[in-house]
């Protein structure tokens, strides 16, 4: 079953080759079609999943290179899980933004991008082999490139796309060599036998450190995170969408799968450098946000914030810090996607983002207006909201550790609140700008409904977290 997941979307593509070009409106039904039905595909794996299982579920092996030892695995446990239902929740809304949008001649390669994405996502968060996971974390950048060099917004998105190539590659040539590394080492790549390996004390912190340069670009943490406003920028509102919501949590999701699970002993040796790195980009973050004017900058600036509170609960190495890094990832991947998709809704009417051109929207888009509070709050952590639950406990499982380091970052947290609330302020209220007035609507039917599901989910979320955590906390042995 798993096998045939991560083949739908492949599957998606493949029929969308032989549309032809012209019939735009027949790639977009079978597009939307084709998603929805991959998403509740998806549900099957959640409704069936074993909570209480102590070893990956849907396991499927295929021999790859047999005489070198090196297979494709796949299984799930629930953090794979929910990264899957988020990345099927995700596509369809993204093929949803071009719907009325002008590619003209570019649907076809635009939903067949998206796809190839899914489908590789689904196998990077599913695979249990490090060598099928690299090659797999390093393909997602190929649809990536095109969607940000080919449907970006300015002119400048052809830097962007090498500049998002660029740096992930670059950073990911050193867990390539750490990976040639452990198979020299122990003969295999298999994650879970890995698991069962002793490495020396000096090889698993160079392997961890490997792995580590890797994931902090992916995230990105602070120096690495000069690609990522610039991407935001330039690439689409689906662009910025799925890579807010999917692709920074890729690093994520390595530091919890690989990092804790392969190289538990060094996560803690280097837990005091990732504690430091991540206070330091949280506070960083929220000053830079602070001076931003470009509404997608705010945003991106916030993401790598949020990133950094994400990274200090994985390293503080407990239950409340993992439970509450997992949850924030989940909570962010929607409440980012939803932010973006309304900058991206003003940017349709107006065709620009710079902050000091919007003022009273709250007169003439009440709609609008009331769903971006919700996401605003839902992105400073206000109690009710998804937010609320990760940040909470990451703090909780950062005080057991390290009193400064809690500390700074609810100080990074209360910075976060500032600039949303001003971004909010700026945006929303005082006195209508006249010159501007005739272009302002209110969300239409589309965009509701397409918005709804968001908002639902950060209240759900926020206010019964146990349909998360009652699944993690019987997994955390083995991620």
């Amino acid at each position: 079953m798993l096998l045939s997941l991560i083949c739908l979307p492949f599957i998606g593509a493949l029929v969308l080759l032989f549309i032809k070009e012209e019939n735009t409106s027949i790639i977009k039904n079978f597009s939307l079609f084709w998603s929805l039905f991959i998403f509740n595909y998806s549900l099957i794996f959640f409704i069936f999943f074993d909570n209480l299982s102590l070893h990956f579920q849907y396991l499927q092996r295929i021999e790859w290179l047999h005489l070198s030892n090196i297979n494709i695995v796949f299984g799930l446990d629930s953090l794979g899980l929910y990264m899957i239902l988020l990345t099927t929740f995700l596509i369809p809304i993204c093929i949803l933004l071009s719907w009325n949008d002008s590619l003209k001649n570019d649907t076809k390669f635009y939903n067949i991008s998206f796809f190839l994405l899914e489908a590789i996502l689904l196998g990077v968060f599913s695979s249990l082999d490090i060598l099928v996971f690299y090659v797999l974390f390093e393909a997602v950048l190929i649809p990536m490139y095109f969607i940000v060099g080919s449907f970006g917004s300015r002119e400048r998105r052809i830097r962007a796309s090498y500049m998002l190539f660029l740096y992930t590659l670059i950073s990911s040539v050193f867990m390539f060599i750490a990976i040639l590394f452990i198979y020299n080492q122990t003969g295999t790549t298999d994650y879970m036998i890995l698991r069962t390996v002793e490495l020396g004390v000096n090889i698993e912190r160079f392997c961890w450190f490997a792995f580590f340069l890797s994931f902090a670009v992916k995230m990105p943490l602070v120096p690495f995170h000069v690609w990522l406003p610039e991407a935001h920028c330039e690439a689409p509102t689906a662009g910025s969408v799925i890579l807010a919501g999917i692709l920074l949590k890729l690093g994520g999701f390595g530091f919890l799968r690989y990092s804790l699970g392969l190289f538990p002993d060094s996560s803690a040796f280097f837990a005091p450098l990732i504690f430091t790195i991540s206070c330091f980009g949280v506070v960083y973050a929220s000053i830079t946000t602070l001076q931003q004017v470009d509404l997608k900058k705010i945003i991106a600036y916030s993401s790598v914030g949020h990133m950094g509170l994400v990274t200090i609960g994985i390293f503080s190495m407990n239950m409340q810090g993992i439970l509450g890094s997992i949850l924030l990832m989940i909570s962010h991947g929607i409440v980012s996607s939803a932010l973006f998709i309304c900058i991206g809704i003003l940017y349709e009417r107006h065709h620009t983002r710079v902050l000091k051109y919007y003022s009273g929207l709250i007169h003439t888009m009440p709609l609008f207006s009331v769903s971006f509070i919700i996401f605003t709050l839902g992105n400073i952590g206000l109690p009710g909201t998804s937010s609320f639950i990760g940040e909470f406990l990451i703090l909780l499982g950062a005080f057991s550790v390290n009193n400064v380091v809690a500390l700074i970052s609810g100080t990074g947290m209360i910075l976060g609140a500032g600039y949303s609330l001003w971004t909010c302020n700026r945006m929303l209220f005082g006195n209508i700008k006249l010159y501007s007035i005739q272009q302002f609507r209110d969300l239409n039917r589309f965009e509701f409904c397409m918005l709804l599901p968001f908002i639902l989910l950060v209240f759900i979320i926020g206010l019964y977290p146990e349909i998360i955590i009652n699944i993690m906390k019987c997994n955390l042995h083995i991620l």
